[in-house]
């Protein structure tokens, strides 16, 4: 799939005007941020996985700040956290390394959103192209990305007002 399938794969939900044709590399999280004028973890970057079981690949999308954390990742899949190669997700997606999201995929791969998205009102992943992008809020990203459910695979994102406001860590209060 190309950033024109993409496109069409969004004229379902009237959407596909709102995809973005950038003037720059929104190849990684970095680079899109920029081009975006955003934070980077308002990047929705999007991982491709071996699959489990009968699964032959699986997507994760999590922001831009955030790391796959083996030990979640085993204990909610039930397997060791195994990234597929360009070719492979390529193989898998139709979306080159760069571009890949969970949008009018080649083969009909189970999605999962992690929570570090949630604390956005709105993020942007990739459209299928190494310079493109689309601004969603969480639930159309869910929607449109026609996710299986919510994850806590990754680690690397919890900033203290997010600790204070789910109660995840400790909060210490100024005197």
């Amino acid at each position: 799939m190309s950033l024109e399938d993409v496109k069409v794969y969004f004229k379902q939900w009237g959407r596909h005007e709102d995809v973005l044709e950038l003037p720059l590399s929104s190849a990684t999280v970095e680079l899109a941020a920029k081009a975006l004028d955003v934070e980077p973890e308002r990047i929705a970057k999007t991982l491709a996985f071996r699959g489990t079981g009968e699964e032959e690949a699986m997507l994760v999308v999590a922001a831009g700040d955030a790391k796959i954390d083996n030990k979640k990742f085993r204990h909610t899949f039930g397997t060791k956290a195994r990234m597929l190669s360009p070719e492979e997700t390529f193989e898998h997606t139709g979306h080159a390394v760069g571009g890949v999201c969970p949008f009018g995929l080649k083969k009909d791969l189970p999605v999962y959103m992690d929570v570090s998205l949630k604390r956005f009102t709105t993020v942007f992943p990739a459209c299928g192209s190494g310079n493109s992008a689309i601004e969603l809020t969480c639930d159309e990203l869910y929607t449109y990305g026609k996710a299986v459910k919510w994850v806590d695979v990754c680690k690397g994102w919890e900033d203290e007002a997010y600790s204070r406001v789910n109660g995840s860590g400790p909060v210490v209060e100024s005197q």
